[in-house]
């Protein structure tokens, strides 16, 4: 079954042919790390999670690479201003490099509650200094760098093509200033840094001698050092999101093309914007969501992924609390219903909807469409041994932890006495309170069930 992805770069869906089949070289942008990620940042972290996982379920070999950008990364997205990881730093009184470990741990945490697969290599940007100096070297020989005050930027009159990823919107916002701020000593509006000298008289926490004097790397030449030495020079899947296209992704072209002459991949996959009072959600807005906070309101993460897989991941999403609450719902009956398949032994007999699922994949990781075959299937009259062994192939690329067991409420000693009131309060036929404190019972989490052996609590 031939996998076919949409690229940013062509605008048209193409089938995937890797270099060197079975293995797929892929690189997805990876966070920068002077804050938490909000639920609009695991939008595209999920989308790609999907994408390896579908790679594995149709017999390739994924290898992933995905940088952690801590150092280098601007405040503004015209080379100018302080360096995301030094404010993060005065922020909270601590050293760059302790908020460089705190927020990469919290990240990878919530990739975990996430059950997002780890990369097969977490590069980190400061561990790749020298890579990056020597591709900036290699710029330099071909042509490509010229020096200013404040450091060494990229020409891009150079490169004919410059900007082929970029739509005619992408160039108009570009040109009208509305992401890229002017700065005097460059030549054009477009070129970029691609190493930032240290100011005069002040010591920067983050950096390095080089050829050119001591300071740090640009943003964007991160990416392009760590991808080519990890996956080579030329990569069959690069992943982000898609405020990338513009100005990241548009510069890790140009500089990795400008020194190789070679492609530098083949397919560019974009995922789209998470949607919060019809405007995408961000840092900078100072109202991001985190998936702490999802918890705290009594969803799983779990919930926000099965929510995420219910818009394909080129459009749009909204975020409110009611679509979460109706996707927790969701993802709560598909559980049940897994469940309720027993101790069922898996045996063939789901052809048809297998065939669903990955055709849908297939065709540019349609989700929407892979878990309507699901559906379909647990509503189908097949035998429940073909169901589990259909579920158990869709749970190894939905992975939203249908078949646990959730945990029983003997852990919680506040529920348990909820619960006890709870059964007071039938016993008195006192109806009103009965369903006050269910209500209380589900606000800490916790899922209400009467049986004939009593009321039981189970997490949500």
């Amino acid at each position: 079954m031939t996998l076919r992805l949409f690229n940013s770069l062509t605008h048209a869906k193409e089938a995937l042919t890797p270099l060197t089949p079975p293995k797929v070289g892929l690189y997805t942008c990876g966070p920068t790390v002077y804050n938490y990620q909000h639920v609009g940042n695991y939008r595209t972290y999920i989308f790609e999670d999907v994408l390896v996982r579908t790679l594995k379920l149709l017999g390739l070999t994924p290898y992933r690479v995905m940088n952690v950008t801590d150092v280098g990364h601007l405040t503004s997205q015209g080379d100018e201003g302080e360096d995301k990881m030094e404010v993060g730093a005065a922020r909270e009184g601590k050293s760059a490099w302790d908020i460089a470990k705190f927020y990469t741990d919290s990240f990878l945490a919530d990739c975990k509650a996430l059950e997002l697969l780890p990369p097969d290599v977490l590069c980190r940007a400061t561990e790749f200094i020298p890579e990056q100096i020597a591709l900036v070297q290699r710029l330099e020989k071909k042509g490509f760098v010229y020096q200013t005050s404040d450091g060494l930027y990229f020409d891009t009159t150079k490169l004919p093509d410059y900007g082929k990823l970029m739509t005619k919107e992408h160039l108009e916002g570009l040109k009208s200033g509305a992401r890229v701020e002017e700065n005097a000593e460059k030549r054009r509006l477009t070129d970029f840094a691609l190493w930032k000298f240290s100011p005069q008289g002040k010591t920067r926490q983050m950096e390095w001698d080089s050829p050119w004097g001591k300071g740090f790397p640009g943003w964007h030449i991160e990416c392009s050092a760590m991808a080519m030495k990890f996956l080579g020079e030329t990569l069959d899947i690069h992943c982000g999101g898609i405020d990338h296209v513009p100005i990241h992704h548009t510069n890790e072209i140009a500089q990795s093309e400008g020194a190789t002459g070679r492609p530098f991949s083949k397919i560019w996959l974009h995922g789209e914007f998470l949607l919060m009072n019809n405007a995408k959600m961000a840092k900078s807005s100072g109202g991001f969501v985190r998936l702490a906070d999802l918890v705290e309101r009594g969803f799983s993460p779990l919930d926000y992924k099965y929510h995420c897989f219910t818009a394909h991941y080129r459009k749009q999403l909204d975020f409110t609390w009611e679509s979460l609450e109706s996707s927790k719902t969701a993802r709560r009956r598909l559980a049940e219903a897994a469940r309720a398949l027993g101790g069922a032994p898996a045996k063939p007999g789901c052809a048809e909807f297998s065939a669903r699922f990955k055709d849908a994949l297939s065709d540019d990781l349609n989700v929407p469409a892979a878990l309507a075959a699901v559906w379909d299937a647990l509503k189908s009259d097949l035998p429940d041994g073909a169901k589990k062994a259909f579920l158990d192939e869709a749970e190894s690329v939905l992975a939203l932890d249908l078949f646990s067991s959730p945990a029983e409420v003997a852990e919680d000693p506040a529920v348990t006495r909820l619960l006890a009131e709870r059964q007071r309060a039938r016993s008195d036929k006192n109806f009103a309170e009965s369903d006050r404190l269910r209500q209380e019972i589900e606000a800490l989490g916790w899922i209400v069930k009467d049986t004939k052996d009593g009321a039981k609590a189970v997490r949500k």
